[in-house]
């Protein structure tokens, strides 16, 4: 089975036995909650076993963040399942509700590529029936979309099985998919990490239409950005076509908004909004046109904006450089970490310096409402941190989510000690 919590390009959160963007293996028959330490694991018999199964999960454990939402992306593939035999069910049952706890405070997608499952791994309709009562609202209450990969008359007679417990709300979340390319209208494709057995059972069915698979499609030449992008291009880019301005504008004027608007809205940078209405917005701000929040009636929505337009830079703020640096800090006792903060931020460029440590200063306004908005430097550590940092290659790592997490709580609740010794001529503060 695998697992795969996915922020968008760089940024998928993967649990794979599961979107900001590696995949992390967990085994279904022994990860409940936080996998042991080595220490208490021990080296010999069943705790040397244990540990190797630890390895294994981390080499295929990766963060894939966000769909085309902005909502984290999680994925369940059945054909990584053990045999039944082998598999404590219960403690599976566990897990799934130990990794979901983790994004379900937020709106989250889950995808669930089908294939694979088998009567030596099917779980019994008992087990099916048991885990759908499990999964409370909490669990059902955020889901905006539930898409079924390669389902089967098995699917389908289950779903009939089931529907008297089924809402018609929840099943209206539910699509199917029958080919991998119909994901790509609604989650960012390329990026995501699907196991080579659907990718092949794909090509099958694919091939198995009438005649053969069709043409690939021609991907025309990347356009030359417009001298007006935002989004999807370089800080420098953005501050060579607006004079030399050090906060793109489309981070200056949601700012803005949400430090009049929305620093008291609970949950705010939890929310997703309407995915055209993001487009159209994305499509404002490239073209240079004039973007009035108020109209929207919505605070999530410049909330949402300000998000997309860090998941896309194509440079993290944070750096490809400063990424390994950042993961390090689990490894210091917690009484050096903020030293350990600042002396990372101090390596930054100036230009990346001067537009973290504004955004930093309004998470850290925000932060400081969290009694009515529910937004503690924790909350938005979690919301922001796959946002400021990913690796060159591949994805963020499960393992790395805490790195990052706790790193941009650090920045937040203590933005004073971290950024007030550093305070460039060009400065901009919100």
């Amino acid at each position: 089975m695998w697992l795969l919590v996915i922020p968008h390009r760089h940024k998928q959160t993967c649990l794979r036995p599961l979107g900001c963007d590696r995949t992390v293996k967990a085994d279904p028959c022994n990860a409940v909650g936080p996998p042991p330490s080595r220490q208490e694991k021990g080296e010999g018999g069943w705790m040397g076993s244990e540990l190797q199964k630890e390895e294994e999960e981390e080499e295929q454990q990766h963060h894939h963040g966000d769909d085309n939402y902005g909502r984290k992306l999680v994925i369940f593939s059945s054909c990584q399942m053990p045999p039944s035999h082998q598999l404590d069910h219960h403690r599976l049952l566990e897990y799934l509700k130990y990794t979901l706890d983790q994004y379900v405070e937020s709106d989250y997608t889950l995808v669930y590529f089908h294939h694979g499952l088998r009567s030596s791994n099917k779980p019994s309709l008992r087990w099916l029936r048991d885990a759908y009562r499990e999964f409370d609202r909490k669990y059902k209450k955020n889901l905006k979309a539930l898409y079924v990969v390669h389902p089967t008359n098995f699917i389908r007679i289950l779903w009939n099985i089931f529907k008297p417990l089924i809402s018609h709300k929840f099943g209206k979340k539910v699509t199917y998919v029958n080919y991998l390319v119909e994901l790509r209208d609604h989650l960012n494709f390329d990026q995501l990490i699907i196991p080579p057995d659907v990718l092949r059972h794909d090509e099958r069915l694919q091939a198995a239409q009438k005649g053969g698979p069709p043409p690939p499609a021609k991907t025309p030449p990347p356009r030359p950005p417009l001298p007006t992008q935002q989004f999807g291009v370089s800080l420098q880019y953005i501050r060579e076509k607006n004079t030399g301005l050090m906060i793109p504008p489309v981070m200056s004027q949601t700012v803005s908004y949400l430090k009049n608007k929305g620093l008291q809205t609970e949950g705010i940078f939890r929310r997703s909004a309407r995915v055209q209405l993001i487009k159209d917005i994305q499509k404002l701000y490239n073209q240079g046109k004039p973007v009035v929040f108020e109209q929207f009636g919505d605070v999530h929505v410049p909330a949402v904006i300000l998000k997309t337009f860090l998941r896309e830079l194509p440079e993290p703020l944070l750096t490809f450089s400063l990424y390994d640096h950042i993961l390090d800090l689990v490894r210091v006792e917690s009484s050096l970490r903020v030293s350990m903060c600042k002396h990372i931020v101090e390596r930054l460029p100036e230009p990346n310096y001067i537009v973290l440590k504004y955004l930093l200063c309004f998470l850290h306004m925000v932060s400081q409402q969290s009694l009515i908005n529910k937004m503690s430097p924790s909350n938005l550590g979690c919301v922001f941190g796959v946002n400021l940092a990913w690796p060159r290659q591949g994805s963020v790592s499960l393992t790395a989510l805490p790195s990052l997490n706790i790193f941009t709580e650090i920045l937040i609740e203590h933005y004073h000690a971290v950024f007030s010794s550093r305070c460039p001529s060009a400065q901009v503060l919100p």
